[in-house]
């Protein structure tokens, strides 16, 4: 066969191989394209993978991207980008930090959701929506308790009994948000001055303040503490696998954060982004009660969870600013 003869060949065979996929390749490149809607969350590995299940169910048409961002990160990323972020939605971003994108513009017009439906003290902008709230509580060891021969403590002021020296745990609030609302939550109770004379006493027996808002549940389950300021909802989750751990609220109340979601502003235009918004409003926040936070979220709606405190009182977090937060903070020197 010359080279000729051969060219041709190769030259046909080609053209029907563009034309199969002239007929079928590009017809399913257009199937295959999907609308993207990116959502910057700060939730938990466990509750993204479940979220990524319901969206993935619930939306086959849309390709919805998850990304996570430690709130510090995730808060930076959004005032640094503002409206021209690749995020179209910010999900479970503290209240505080959702006020410093209000106040630049950055979120979408939400006054059109009933905001009724909701317990009226986390209503404060018609920019986004509640979408859970999370306390902190007193964790202690009981067997270890018992073991030392200590009586359990009762309030703030029996943390400061010597024989607690070493036995308590705490995050530190520059570096936790668990350890801030526990600070922030006794100067709005106590007033600052004996606020921080308070935390200057309670040095002397804290066995370390740690990084993180796990560190004192994690030193408490280990036996290493008696007692740690830590979170409601980790702490059911250890005792419901087993550790001898009691929750318990002292006479302030429970200190608390808030987080919300709205959309970026712009972004609301886009059908996609409005769907996928609507679920996580209207289904995956019950859900997400049903399943991990069952705390005050809704007017006349309650959830229970196995093990996890009903009817909690929670403290004064009031004045809870990103401002007032950088000054407190400026204060603290442990």
């Amino acid at each position: 066969m010359n080279k000729y003869k051969l060219w041709k060949i190769v030259a046909a065979c080609l053209f029907a191989a563009s034309g199969c996929c002239m007929l079928s390749g590009c017809s399913s490149s257009k199937t295959a394209a999907k609308e993207n809607v990116t959502i910057y969350t700060s939730i938990e590995d466990y509750r993204i993978e479940y979220l990524s299940k319901r969206l993935e169910e619930t939306f086959p048409g849309y390709d919805v991207n998850i990304v996570f961002y430690s709130t510090g990160d995730h808060i930076a990323k959004l005032l640094a980008e503002g409206i021209n972020t690749d995020c179209d939605i910010t999900h479970s971003l503290g209240y505080s930090y959702l006020q410093q994108l209000d106040e630049k513009g950055c979120l979408a017009d939400l006054s059109s959701y009933d905001k009724s439906i909701y317990d009226e003290n986390l209503i404060i902008s018609d920019d986004f929506l509640p979408q859970e709230r999370g306390s902190g509580a007193v964790i202690l060891n009981t067997q270890l308790l018992e073991e030392l021969g200590l009586d359990e403590p009762e309030s703030y002021e029996d943390l400061l009994r010597p024989e607690y020296r070493g036995l308590v745990s705490m995050p530190d609030p520059k570096a936790s948000s668990t350890g801030y609302i526990f600070y922030k939550s006794l100067v709005n109770a106590w007033g600052e001055e004996k606020a921080l004379n308070y935390f200057d006493k309670l040095t002397d027996n804290i066995l370390q303040y740690t990084e993180s808002g796990s560190g004192p549940l994690k030193a408490v389950a280990e036996g290493k503490a008696v007692a740690g300021l830590g979170t409601t909802a980790t702490a059911v989750a250890k005792i419901n696998e087993g550790s001898p751990l009691k929750i318990t609220f002292f006479e302030e109340g429970a200190p608390y954060a808030v987080y919300g979601q709205a959309i970026i502003k712009g972004k609301e235009e886009r059908k996609a982004v409005r769907d996928v918004f609507n679920f996580l409003v209207n289904t995956f926040n019950y859900e997400n009660c049903e399943r991990y936070m069952p705390e005050t979220l809704y007017k006349d709606k309650t959830f229970s969870l196995e093990n996890y405190p009903q009817n909690i009182k929670y403290a004064d977090m009031s004045n809870n600013t990103v401002e007032e937060k950088e000054r407190l903070l400026a204060e603290w020197n442990h």
